[in-house]
């Protein structure tokens, strides 16, 4: 029999929770949305006494006529009672709500009337103040694709799974540009050549073997590179070891177009060599 675990899956409208629930299903957890909130309790105690519920997904949020007010009374008291509940609690900017909402054309639930869409996302996440303030975990999804979401459910919330392969994101990306969420790991890559200051390679990107030959051939890279692939080589296997499905690497330089693009291809073909299934994500390489 699984071990109990509840997770209320909750946040600001447009943050991906339907997205989110779709993968907690997938990963064996039994899933019910738009639960009343006078149920949740009741809906608590028969998971518990249930097999196939005992690790559920509970999806509530604002749309539920009392929600911002009494849900965070009601949680604290299933917190106390050792109901073994915890929530997790999503989150984007407004800028990628407003986005998110322009592209369904989806009215958000409290843009009543002649209210601008920004001025509801704010008046939301005022209101869930205090439902945020007690989240056990907090997913921030403004760069998130559905693939990426689905993978941070998995990497916090999957158990054991029956030998499935570790699978390894490398993530490039420039730091002018921000860090992205959730990386496992993070390397800083600008003491590295970089093709940006050479007439001929500035235009180019890591993707091509001029550049990566100036960024990876030198002695100096070549150390590092072989230092950071016996780091790996030691670590990855603890991280699988311990029942990660995924794993998210980081690779940073300015612009995110040369010396990460370079390196994170280098560092994925030596670890596909080493038998790890890994997908490559360039974020910043088209940017200008």
């Amino acid at each position: 029999m699984k071990h109990r675990r509840m997770v209320v899956v909750t946040g600001m409208s447009g943050s991906g929770r339907s997205a989110a629930l779709k993968a907690f299903e997938d990963i064996g957890f039994y899933c019910v949305d738009n639960l009343p909130l006078p149920l949740l309790p009741s809906f608590i105690d028969f998971a518990g006494r249930t097999d196939e519920a005992r690790w559920s997904a509970i999806g509530i949020d604002i749309r539920e006529k009392g929600f911002a007010e009494e849900f965070p009374a009601s949680y604290a008291a299933l917190k106390a009672a050792g109901q073994g509940v915890e929530m997790l609690f999503l989150e984007a900017s407004d800028q990628a709500l407003v986005r998110r909402y322009s592209e369904t054309r989806r009215p958000h639930t409290l843009a009543k009337g002649t209210t601008p869409l920004l001025d509801a996302i704010g008046q939301e996440r005022r209101a869930l103040t205090e439902v945020r303030r007690l989240a056990d975990r907090i997913l921030d999804t403004t760069d998130y694709t559905v693939h990426y979401l689905r993978q941070a459910i998995e990497r916090h919330y999957a158990g054991g799974d029956g030998g499935r392969p570790l699978q390894i994101a490398v993530v490039t990306f420039g730091y002018k540009y921000g860090a992205p969420y959730d990386l496992d790991l993070l390397f800083d890559l600008r003491f590295l050549p970089n093709p940006h200051f050479v007439t001929d390679l500035k235009p180019l990107t890591g993707e091509d073997a001029r550049v990566r030959a100036y960024v990876t051939a030198p002695p100096e890279s070549e150390a590092f590179l072989t230092r950071l692939m016996d780091f790996l080589a030691y670590l990855v296997p603890r991280y699988r070891s311990e029942g990660k499905s995924y794993l998210t690497i980081g690779l940073g330089c300015t612009g995110g177009r040369h010396r990460s693009v370079s390196v994170g291809l280098v560092v994925a073909e030596r670890l596909r060599v080493l038998g790890y299934e890994v997908n490559v994500k360039h974020r910043d390489i088209v940017r200008p």
